[in-house]
C-alpha cells in the first residue's frame, strides 16, 4: 500500500489526538439548516453564547423562516438580534441573505444545495456581508458540502505549530487542508470544530499550553510541513 504523504499523516495525527481528548463536538448546534445559516451570519465577531441569545429571540417570535425574516421590519429584526453585537449591521446582512435565498431559490434549501458548489459559493460571496468563512460555514454545516472552514482559531493553531506561515491567505490554508485530507463533509465538520475547541481552551491570543492535547507537538521536533 502506498504510504500517505507526510503532511497528510501529520494532519491526521492532530485530528486523532484532538478527537481522543475532546470527543465529537456535534457542531453546528441548531434545529434546522436555515437556523445554521442565520447563525453563521450572526456569529461574525462575537461569542457563540451571544448568538444563542439572538437565535432564541428570533425563534420565540416565530421569525426563524425565510418568509418571516423577509417580512419583518429591519428595526424589529435589529432589536431581536441585539445580543449578537453589531446588530444593525447584522440585521442588514440577514435581510440581504434572505433576499438572496428567496430570489435565487424561492427559499428552498434543496434547490440551493443542487447548485454546483463553485457557482453557489461565488453567489454566496456576492451577498453583502458574507465573506469566505461565513460562506463556507453555510456550505459545510448547513448543506453538508465538503469545504474546510478557516477561522482565526485554525490559523492560530497551525501557525504556532509551524504548519503554515504567518502570512498566508484564506484560500491557501483551505487548500492545505483539502489537498491532504479525504474530501468528506463529516471529517471537515468535526476537524474544524475540534480546532475551535482547542483554540478556545488553550491556543488563545496568550497561549495556555499546559494540558493542551497538542502540546506534544511543540517540542521542536515537528518540522514545518507547509
Amino acid at each position: 500500500m502506498k504510504e500517505k504523504p507526510r503532511t497528510a499523516q501529520q494532519l491526521e495525527r492532530y485530528y486523532r489526538r484532538l478527537l481522543k481528548a475532546y470527543g465529537p463536538q456535534h457542531w453546528w448546534p441548531a434545529d434546522s439548516r436555515f437556523e445554521i445559516m442565520i447563525g453563521a451570519i450572526l456569529t461574525q465577531n462575537t461569542a457563540w453564547r451571544n448568538v444563542e441569545r439572538a437565535v432564541a429571540n428570533l425563534k420565540r417570535e416565530g421569525l426563524m423562516t425565510p418568509r418571516t425574516l423577509d417580512r419583518v421590519p429591519l428595526s424589529r429584526l435589529a432589536e431581536m438580534i441585539r445580543p449578537s453585537g453589531y446588530f444593525r449591521v447584522k440585521a442588514g446582512r440577514v435581510k440581504a441573505f434572505v433576499r438572496f435565498l428567496t430570489q435565487q431559490y424561492e427559499g428552498d434549501l434543496k434547490r440551493m444545495k443542487s447548485e454546483p458548489v463553485g457557482i453557489l459559493r461565488s453567489k454566496l460571496l456576492s451577498v453583502k456581508g458574507i465573506g469566505p468563512e461565513t460562506a463556507d460555514s453555510i456550505l459545510l454545516y448547513a448543506l453538508d458540502v465538503p469545504v474546510f472552514v478557516i477561522d482565526a482559531y485554525t490559523r492560530r493553531v497551525l501557525n504556532r505549530h509551524r504548519l503554515i506561515p504567518s502570512k498566508v491567505s484564506y484560500d491557501q490554508i483551505q487548500r492545505f487542508f483539502m489537498g491532504h485530507l479525504h474530501l468528506r463533509a463529516d471529517l471537515y465538520n468535526e476537524y474544524h470544530a475540534l480546532l475551535v475547541k482547542v483554540g478556545k481552551e488553550h491556543c488563545k491570543p496568550t497561549p495556555a499550553c499546559q494540558g493542551c492535547p497538542l502540546r506534544v507537538y511543540l517540542n521542536g521536533k515537528q518540522p514545518k510541513i507547509w
